[in-house]
């Protein structure tokens, strides 16, 4: 991707959250000066490549919701970092927060307890529904849904893990093998015990009723049917996401939630959520298990949470817990419950309550569906939109009759709207090919979304080969 020009100056307004617009107003100078051409070069000589294509830029500065390059270019984070800095970059009191942990109460033996972790434990088990009442917390994604299946395999007492086709669940070894999207090749045997429901995807699923409507319920039936006759009768859990973000922003069907619960207890298993991507108010919903009004037995949250610093949560019942007590349950790690990104957890739910940002998440949301929406409608090539709140899929395809993907095309409007100076991201793996990712952190404004909107608006209109309607 091209470095584009200086984008113009943001909108000024008068509603801004928490004084991020002002944060957007001048580049950040902690790498001004920097030769990009000469960091290219080293991009390829020291940097291993860990399963990703490096975007050509070099980032050199983030405030609010902005991404600035070294040559200058400004660029609308509309992913929010890797979905995950959800009040913005540089918020001054999450900066305020790190700064004081930093000198003052940064890392501690891991059996050592402190008032940023025990703030956090209360704050969020008091969030969330009962059931979900004791927490403990980690560092990543993957390392959370780790220790949860780990949970769930000591308390059941059983050692097989079901999740869904087209999840993303991290890469360490349950993580991994409990994930159907990318990474599984070439290291060996996974983990043994893991089963794959069908993805549930309204878009392209082949399970319809005679109406042409998605018919989830059989389909969610039948890759059932399939599991317990592969299974060895020692099912422990489900791992699902609400929204299968990596996946292409796939959002779980009405009653598809409570179903897969049901489905848990008739066998004896425990349900696990993943909410890296659509807790905290991402979705329009503090969480999306509220939206579902479903009570997981376990729930993880992560990026989201640290609002961009490594930080992820386990969050599970009391009797849950008392049982693995009594079972030696173990995930004793160099940085669990460390108070740093723990403070930083407890001022992300802080302002998130405070400033009513999960409003704000919901109107902004209906916003940019209803943008996203209008821009369908003017491109063939949209073939899908889909999300809820601030996290949004859109599918680019060859026509809207056959679907076929158009991984190019895509390629190339993405490559325009980083130009004119929105990211949004793509993704060209098979399982997700040709969809945009579309994330913005929930603080952004009336006009921000509008903007983006535009770009995208220009990109379609100036890339060839997009075939307008209107």
């Amino acid at each position: 991707m091209a470095p584009g020009t200086l984008a113009n100056d943001p909108i000024d307004n008068d509603n801004g959250v928490n004084g991020l617009n002002q944060l957007t107003e001048s580049q950040p100078k902690l790498y001004e000066g920097i030769d990009q051409y000469a960091l290219q070069g080293k991009t390829s000589q020291y940097l291993f490549n860990y399963g990703t294509k490096f975007i050509k830029d070099i980032i050199c500065g983030s405030k609010g919701l902005y991404v600035y390059t070294a040559n200058g270019h400004k660029v609308l984070d509309w992913t929010s970092g890797q979905m995950s800095c959800l009040l913005g970059h540089g918020h001054p009191e999450v900066v305020r927060t790190v700064a004081d942990h930093a000198a003052n109460l940064d890392h501690l033996f891991s059996g050592m307890v402190s008032p940023p972790v025990l703030s956090l434990g209360e704050r969020l088990c008091s969030l969330l529904p009962a059931g979900l009442d004791k927490a403990f917390f980690l560092s990543t994604g993957g390392e959370s849904n780790e220790a949860a299946m780990k949970l769930a395999k000591v308390y059941t007492g059983k050692f097989e893990i079901v999740a869904v086709n087209g999840s993303w669940h991290g890469v360490t070894a349950q993580s991994l093998s409990a994930q159907y999207h990318y990474g599984r090749k070439g290291q060996g045997p996974l983990m043994p015990g893991t089963h794959m429901l069908p993805a549930p995807n309204a878009y392209r699923s082949i399970f319809r009723r005679p109406d042409g409507s998605y018919d989830w319920e059989t389909e969610l039936d039948y890759g059932w049917s399939l599991i317990d006759q592969a299974s060895c009768g020692s099912l422990a859990a489900v791992i699902v996401e609400c929204i299968q973000s990596s996946a292409g922003v796939h959002v779980l069907p009405p009653g598809y939630l409570r179903a897969l619960k049901k489905h848990c207890e008739r066998r004896g298993m425990l349900l696990i959520v993943d909410e890296a991507q659509t807790g905290v108010g991402r979705c329009g919903d503090l969480m999306a298990i509220m939206h579902e009004d479903v009570v997981p037995d376990i729930l993880t949250l992560s990026k989201t949470l640290g609002n961009g610093l490594p930080l992820s949560a386990v969050v599970t019942s009391e009797e849950i817990e008392r049982v693995a007590v009594e079972r030696d349950y173990c995930f004793y790690t160099t940085h669990v419950n460390d108070p740093l990104p723990a403070a930083v957890g407890n001022k992300v739910l802080e302002i998130v309550v405070r400033d009513n940002l999960v409003d704000n998440s919901r109107a902004m949301g209906k916003l940019l569906h209803e943008g996203l929406a209008k821009l369908q409608s003017r491109y063939e090539c949209i073939g899908d939109i889909r999300g809820r709140g601030l996290m949004a899929g859109v599918e680019i395809v060859v026509d809207r009759k056959t679907k076929a993907p158009a991984v190019e095309l895509a390629n190339a409007v993405a490559d325009r709207a980083y130009e004119l100076g929105v990211w949004a991201n793509l993704s060209s793996h098979g399982s997700f090919g040709g969809v945009f990712r579309i994330a913005p952190p929930i603080t952004i404004t009336r006009e921000q979304v509008q903007e983006g909107l535009e770009l995208l608006e220009k990109a379609f209109a100036s890339t060839p080969g997009v075939a307008r309607l209107y």
